[in-house]
């Protein structure tokens, strides 16, 4: 079959508490990717719908948004797969349209995580671990990552300040960002105040300032094939490679020394289906749910040598200007994090990277972009690699 594109691409501002339903905070990300792709929804042959349910009170979503949308009778889909859920349902498009099943896909991305207190979304957080042998037993999201934190230090000699110069950068981008939840600066002596909030202690050696927060938000992408892309979009971008891998769900049963074992596995099966290697990448997307999870990403995708990824921040190599900018919306440590919009989000910044839109924080000239997308823990990684 031929190639396949990009044409479309659309998200809700991310906030910490949207006052609507989510038919209303789908509609909004649709919206945008559908006059974006300049497409009717009969235009549209399927949809996926992503989300992560443990933190969705209406049950089995597709089916309301395929309704509300207008996107009756074409048949809906829904994915899951923890924070990669659109980063997955992006794979799951590109299939049907590959397969020549589908000519035009929306993957919609959606996450109100407000419709849940804070104590009872990082309860299910938990639950994203083993039940059985892991999460009775009380361990969060940060505690896992602080264990990985810590890790890396012992191994490589990563400092805090390694991770708060990671927390700045993210500030200096998401200031820029109308979408973000966090849009103030973050100056790197705040770490080292300890009446500052962003050095307050989360799970050692994570600090506030090195967590991402929650939010409520949606994004869509619009997948097509060759022939209709051209038809539709005069900037078309093109889905090179994807991968994805998983791993064990307990940490018993992985090397922590080593990073995150899926996003390395899903980066060499979207380099070798790309026909690029990490020095073709001119900018990327990284899930940097906390900060170790940004320094980890440029080691897992080649961007640096292991225990060398401390290096690209010190030296200012992942802003925009730098030789390989990285998360230069702000990532999720400013953009906040709607579990199932999150993907989607990174996709739709280097897709307007790549046709030369994303203004004011626009790299210069890039041909080839990557997304990576991390579920769980490090349980789900998924990479996608796109070009001009």
């Amino acid at each position: 079959m031929g190639k396949v594109a990009i044409v479309g691409v659309g998200q809700s501002t991310f906030v910490r508490s949207y006052p609507g339903s989510i038919r209303e905070l789908v509609f909004e990300g649709f919206k945008e990717a559908m006059q974006d792709a300049q497409m009717s929804t009969t235009d549209i042959d399927a949809s996926v719908i992503c989300s992560a349910p443990e933190y969705d009170k209406q049950r089995s979503p597709a089916g309301v948004f395929a309704e509300y949308l207008g996107l009756n009778p074409q048949p809906t889909f829904y994915v899951e797969t923890l924070c990669s859920s659109s980063s997955t349902g992006l794979k799951l498009a590109y299939s049907l349209v590959k397969a020549g099943l589908h000519d035009a896909v929306a993957v919609i991305g959606f996450q109100k995580m407000s419709e849940i207190s804070s104590s009872e979304s990082q309860e299910r957080m938990g639950r994203g671990a083993d039940i059985q042998w892991e999460s009775p037993f009380g361990t969060m999201m940060p505690a896992y990552y602080a264990m990985y934190a810590k890790a890396h230090m012992k191994k490589y000699g990563t400092t805090l300040d390694d991770l708060a110069l990671i927390r700045v950068k993210a500030a200096t981008y998401g200031q820029l960002n109308d979408r973000a939840v966090y849009r103030k600066p973050v100056e790197f002596e705040m770490f080292s105040d300890p009446e500052n909030r962003m050095a307050g202690p989360v799970a050692s050696p994570l600090r506030v300032g090195d967590c991402c927060a929650n939010a409520d938000g949606s994004s869509c992408i619009v997948v097509a094939s060759e022939e209709k892309a051209k038809s539709f979009s005069k900037k078309p971008v093109w889905i090179l490679g994807v991968g994805a891998a998983t791993t064990s769900v307990n940490l018993a049963g992985r090397d922590l020394f080593t990073g995150l074992s899926v996003a390395e596995k899903a980066a060499q099966q979207a380099y070798q289906m790309a026909g690029v290697g990490p020095k073709d990448i001119d900018v990327a997307e990284v899930h940097d749910c906390f900060t170790i999870a940004e320094m980890m990403a440029y080691e897992n995708l080649g961007f640096a040598n292991p225990g060398e990824g401390k290096e690209l921040i010190r030296a200012k190599e992942t802003y925009k200007e730098g030789s390989i900018p990285v998360n230069v919306d702000g990532g999720l440590l400013s953009k906040g994090h709607p579990i199932g919009a999150t993907g989607g989000s990174q996709i739709r910044t280097i897709v307007l990277q790549l046709r030369d839109e994303a203004g004011n924080i626009q790299v210069k000239n890039p041909e080839i972009g990557l997304v990576h997308n991390i579920g769980g823990v490090g349980l789900y990684g998924n990479v996608t690699i796109l070009g001009r």
